[in-house]
């Protein structure tokens, strides 16, 4: 049973931080013999931005405590503004961290660097996306990270079984996967942090 909860904004932008740092050092060392990883051919990230809600990923120490997690994108100049948040089983928000991520050259927007602690950035490839950006799948080159990404709070049966069934085949253990509970956060979240916020005033 996960024990530890991100209790303010601070502590998680503080664990996501030190996140950014693992991936930048993590894609440093990819061993020579881990098989290259896929992405997408394309992403239009006019369409790609927005909010998506996490169904499932590869459990990491940054998010330990989140039962839930959403994630917001929104097109810049130059780059992507990234906005995390974590939420606990009741649908209550316990942290957020705000970040940056840049396109990788010559990958038509599928690779990008995220950047949530200047100057480390990890590596963001979208290795899925449905052809209507229903849901999406993000992974990096050492297959220590994963994430599944929806529109919606819950996947379909079908879409499901088709992530499960691709994710072999670029390196990945499905039965690695946790799975998150499906509170829709989109709809009706009770903002905690806030609610704690108002009350100190």
């Amino acid at each position: 049973m996960v024990t530890h909860r991100f209790q303010n904004k601070a502590a998680f932008a503080l664990t996501i931080g030190l996140l950014g740092a693992c991936l930048f050092w993590s894609g440093c060392a990819t061993h020579p013999d881990t098989p290259p990883l896929p992405s997408v051919a394309s992403v239009d990230l006019e369409r790609y931005a927005g909010k998506w809600i996490e169904i499932a990923r590869y459990e990491n120490r940054f998010e330990k405590g989140c039962v839930g997690a959403t994630a917001q994108y929104r097109v810049e100049a130059a780059s992507v503004s990234v906005l995390n948040q974590c939420y606990d089983a009741n649908g209550e928000r316990i942290g957020e961290a705000k970040g940056e991520a840049k396109m990788v050259e010559g990958s038509n927007n599928s690779r990008l660097k995220v950047s949530f602690f200047w100057p480390f950035y990890g590596d963001y490839w979208i290795v899925m996306l449905d052809k209507e950006y229903r849901y999406s799948v993000v992974g990096e080159p050492t297959r220590r990270y994963l994430w599944i990404l929806s529109r919606t709070a819950t996947l379909s049966s079908h879409d499901k079984q088709t992530i499960l069934a691709y994710l072999p085949t670029i390196g990945y253990d499905p039965d690695q996967l946790y799975w998150t509970k499906p509170i829709d956060l989109a709809q009706s979240v009770v903002d905690k942090s806030h609610a704690q916020e108002n009350q100190n005033r």
